[in-house]
């Protein structure tokens, strides 16, 4: 979570620190079954690792605690079955979603020498199976669209017995406000430039973007780090980097909004988002968005960004023209400098907690 922070690691953190400011008392735990004496609630992240989280409801359960759950939710099957690459992707093009799923635990489990409890269920007993089993301990689920809501009752119908409060993904409008932000003189000498702020994965396209940008006449610079097991893909992608394309590397959350300040436009042109975390802040910033398609993007950007096709190198150069040529869509910028703030996402994060603990009393109990 922390030695390669994606946007969920900022969602953890943001939420943290906001609810503390509307005096509720939050640690941040990341040990498999802490002890919980003491506290209300456990509310975990991202339903799409349930070899991880699994094992953290299940021990909050055993201790009588009430849990929240934020989703995170949609999976990257379309990617794997059209661009993985490898025997992964060979095998990938002839499993069900669930089982895909299953062998990506079970194979990062082996090379990393790591196989956990949960890695163990899920090689038992199936990637859904031990999805199912953490639905089932949830007392809220916190989505963040209802887009991404309805895949979770889709895939898990016991889930639609259960209250749910749609939490915004968020900006720090504090962090993110192009009137405060100066940036450094490097970091200067690169505006009108093109940002892709993101783990460098398969699944984020860094390679296409590469690729789509080629030709046009502006810097592009890729802010993040490779994902662990993503090392030959980034390797790939140094490879095709010209000398206009800049490896910048993790950068400290804050600093982000340096390069934003300096960006035309911000591509994240991913096989899935809900909705992308960077492209809320570099929309705050006043950036022109180019994203995917696939996801939720369209819940929070509507007509305001330029959408493009991951799989499709034209698709992505023609948004990444349109947006290059556009002019600052301030209505965007004010939106979600309006809607989609960390004080507005606490507050319905807050609401979630007070539903799974009124359903966590009526139905089991507990104090």
């Amino acid at each position: 979570m922390f030695t390669a922070p994606g946007g969920d690691t900022i969602q953890l953190v943001k939420t943290a620190e906001y609810l503390r400011r509307l005096g509720v008392e939050v640690d941040i735990g990341t040990t498999d079954e802490p002890s919980l004496k003491g506290y209300d609630l456990v509310h975990l992240f991202n339903l799409m690792r349930p070899d991880d989280v699994f094992t953290q409801a299940e021990n909050a359960r055993r201790q009588g605690l009430p849990v929240a759950l934020s989703t995170i939710y949609g999976l990257y099957t379309e990617f794997e079955r059209k661009a993985r690459g490898g025997l992964a992707g060979v095998a990938s093009r002839h499993l069900s979603a669930w089982n895909i799923e299953r062998l990506k635990v079970v194979a990062k489990g082996v090379k990393n020498r790591s196989m956990s409890k949960g890695a163990w269920q899920i090689a038992l007993y199936g990637y859904h199976h031990q999805c199912a089993r953490l639905v089932d301990l949830v007392d809220v689920f916190l989505p963040n669209s209802g887009s991404e809501m309805e895949r979770v009752h889709h895939d898990f119908p016991v889930s639609r017995a259960r209250p749910f409060e749609i939490v915004p993904n968020a900006v720090d409008i504090e962090v993110f406000d192009p009137s405060k932000v100066r940036p450094r003189p490097e970091i200067e000498r690169l505006r009108g430039c093109i940002v892709s702020a993101a783990r460098i994965e398969g699944r984020k396209c860094q390679l296409e973007l590469i690729r789509a940008a080629r030709d046009l006449p502006v810097d592009l610079v890729l802010i993040g780090k490779p994902a662990m097991n993503n090392i030959g893909y980034y390797e790939a992608v140094q490879r095709e980097a010209g000398p206009r394309v800049h490896f910048i590397g993790q950068v400290d959350h804050n600093q982000l909004a340096e390069y934003y300040a300096v960006a035309k436009v911000h591509a994240l042109i991913s096989w899935m988002e809900t909705p992308g975390l960077s492209s809320l802040e570099a929309g705050a910033m006043g950036c022109n968005l180019v994203i995917t398609e696939k996801g939720d993007t369209r819940d929070y950007f509507e007509a305001d960004a330029f959408y493009a096709d991951p799989e499709s190198v034209p698709s992505i150069r023609t948004a990444l023209k349109q947006a290059l040529a556009a002019t600052a869509s301030t209505e965007l910028q004010q939106r979600i400098r309006n809607e989609f703030t960390w004080e507005k996402a606490a507050a319905a994060t807050l609401r979630g907690y007070e539903a799974a603990l009124a359903r966590a009393k009526s139905s089991r109990g507990i104090n």
